[in-house]
């Protein structure tokens, strides 16, 4: 368990300090972390980063947006930059935005939206939920699925509220039969009358 414990250990440290190809990373001092410089990178997606991140650098790229999870293992993050990026700013930018906001607010200062049209050039941190175009299209498909699944349930209340109503109406003539039938009219008791 010891050899198992110190190979998880390395495995870690080593996974902890893995600069990402595309970037340029700098350390900070001992216990301090690192710089990861990946501006004017072309790239499309955030490389995967190490969790000892200080310092980050995503500006000037071309990235749309951010799946989310992807920088949730960057707790001790003191600076980011990602501005100057196409960000599409429509539902899947929310983990960024909120992301950005739980960071710091200046970190989100200088990045803006660049699609689509309604929000192009404004600041993601201005952006409402009425202004991300496919939650508002989202948002009566699930009100309409909602509307199916309760018609069916008051169809299927409906329903068996006339069955037990039925039942109910059956049993009582057939109470009253089995009532009258326990009579027996051939008896010259009862046709005295």
């Amino acid at each position: 368990t010891v050899t198992g414990f110190a190979l998880l250990l390395l495995f870690h440290t080593t996974q902890t300090e893995v600069c990402p190809p595309a970037c340029l990373c700098k350390s900070l001092g001992k216990m301090k972390g690192l710089e990861i410089d990946c501006s004017s990178r072309k790239l499309k997606e955030v490389p995967a980063l190490p969790v000892n991140t200080k310092k980050l650098y995503l500006q000037n790229n071309s990235l749309t947006t951010v799946p989310p999870g992807t920088l949730d293992g960057l707790l001790s993050l003191e600076d980011v930059k990602m501005f100057d990026n196409p960000w599409n700013c429509d539902c899947h930018i929310l983990y960024l935005k909120l992301w950005l906001e739980d960071i710091s607010e200046s970190f989100i200062a200088n990045v803006r939206c660049a699609t689509p049209a309604p929000v192009k050039m404004k600041p993601m941190r201005e952006l409402t939920g009425n202004e991300l175009g496919i939650c508002k299209r989202l948002l009566p498909i699930k009100s309409l699925e909602f509307f199916w699944r309760d018609l069916i349930l008051i169809a299927v209340a409906i329903t068996t509220l006339i069955l037990v109503a039925w039942a109910l109406k059956f049993s009582k003539k057939l109470v009253y039969q089995i009532n009258i039938s326990q009579y027996d009219f051939s008896d010259p008791l009862l046709q005295q009358d």
